[in-house]
């Protein structure tokens, strides 16, 4: 990757820049997101398979979705998430608490069969 620097007076700061590009493992935007999470929260990312090796090992999932603002009124996409998760899991899990709101967040708890 080649990078112009256009405003010369400021070397150091554009060295800076011109480094940490040169250090940046990610070719895509999902790809950064998924390193900066990973810097701020590390251990396993969330996804189904990390929840699927949890109850493989015979440990509850619990599921979460938060809703700011807007997002609560189209509280509908949440429990069609909810919804695809249960069918995604239901091999190696049963619902213990369905998706129920609780003030502005979706809970849904699965455990191991």
């Amino acid at each position: 990757m080649k990078v112009e620097v256009v405003d010369g007076d400021r070397e150091f700061s554009s060295m800076l820049l011109l480094n940490t590009m040169k250090k940046d493992p990610t070719n895509s935007t999902e790809e950064a997101l998924g390193v900066v999470y990973q810097l701020i929260r590390s251990g396993e990312p969330p996804n189904l398979e990390t929840a699927q090796k949890f109850i493989s090992k015979g440990d509850k999932v619990k599921f979460t979705i938060r809703f700011k603002g807007r997002e609560l009124q189209h509280s509908h996409l949440g429990n069609k998430l909810m919804n695809k998760i249960k069918e995604d899991m239901k091999v190696i899990g049963k619902v213990e608490l369905d998706p129920k709101f609780d003030g502005k967040q979706m809970i849904m708890v699965i455990q191991p069969l």
